[in-house]
């Protein structure tokens, strides 16, 4: 089976962690690299927290440490909805610290894109800030990366502010710096990790399926208040799953830009897919998900995980 070369760029992070998990262990994924970022929590928290994460999974993937704030903006932290380190919820073995690199996020994908005689996915779990780093240092790696498919952005209202959504409005101005790319993206945004919820019943075979899906459930027991009775919003499995199952979801191409002045609607995703504001297409939006579908794959595929 030929492989899909894939770089993980993340803040985990509680439904980071439930994404990774089952992104690692899929056959068809050759992953490179998980560069960490901060976002949900601090960078030292996000960065231990893949070691912590990568240790209970027994999984040799290399990490490197991103960007500790964003490009212009001070940090906002979500320990409200992931605890004070992130994934807290679940006792995690020691960090694997010996998979830690060297070298700093931006240069390991760098590096990993310059040396890779394939295109290479890159998989945003976070804020953009390492993204566009990279691209905007070395702009001669956007010929090298097949696509970026991210978790972030919103099609309807927000969940920081009226219209932003976290991982965007943390650093707007990376995530403008990507959409204007001209790298093939796909947003996967809040919209779809509200409809794709797991209900109280999915929480229960989670548990019955082995210990990852223990793991994943305590973690999404305590999340964002542990309201479980009203469905656990999917966000970053959202994008894990479209990028191994697009057929569950339904997409359309549009103009996409992030307002980065406007004190009333900084961070807002502005998608245009009509042509509108006259400017070329420069991402699919995924605009549905078949929600039956991804419940009973993504519970399978945590199941799967043990065997």
């Amino acid at each position: 089976m030929e492989k899909r070369m894939l770089i993980i760029d993340t803040d985990p992070g509680i439904d980071d962690a439930a994404a990774i998990s089952v992104l690692l262990s899929e056959p068809s994924l050759d992953v490179r690299l998980i560069a960490s970022v901060a976002g949900n929590v601090g960078i030292e928290h996000t960065t231990n927290n893949a070691l912590k994460l990568l240790a209970f999974l027994k999984k040799d993937i290399p990490v490197a440490k991103g960007a500790a704030a964003p490009l212009m903006r001070e940090n906002r932290f979500a320990t409200n909805a992931h605890g004070m380190s992130g994934m807290g919820g679940f006792d995690f073995p020691e960090p694997r610290k010996e998979l830690l690199l060297e070298n700093n996020a931006v240069m390991n994908e760098y590096k990993i894109l310059m040396e890779s005689e394939e295109k290479v996915t890159i998989l945003t779990l976070g804020p953009l800030t390492n993204i566009a780093l990279l691209i905007s240092t070395f702009p001669e790696v956007k010929e090298k990366i097949s696509e970026i498919i991210m978790m972030g952005g919103s099609t309807e209202r927000g969940n920081i502010g009226i219209y932003g959504e976290f991982n965007v409005s943390i650093d707007p101005e990376a995530a403008k710096i990507v959409f204007r790319s001209g790298i093939p993206i796909t947003m996967v945004g809040l919209d779809i990790g509200r409809k794709a919820r797991l209900l109280v019943e999915d929480l229960e075979e989670l548990e019955q399926s082995g210990d990852p899906g223990v793991m994943i459930s305590s973690l999404f027991r305590s999340y964002d208040g542990g309201h479980v009775e009203e469905g656990v919003k999917m966000y970053d499995p959202s994008a894990a799953m479209y990028l191994m199952e697009p057929e569950l979801f339904e997409t359309k191409d549009a103009f996409i830009d992030v307002e980065i002045s406007s004190p009333l609607t900084i961070g807002a995703t502005v998608v245009d897919y009509d042509g509108t504001l006259c400017e070329k297409r420069n991402a699919k939006v995924c605009v549905d998900v078949d929600v039956e579908r991804f419940r009973r794959r993504y519970v399978q595929r945590v199941a799967d995980i043990t065997r």
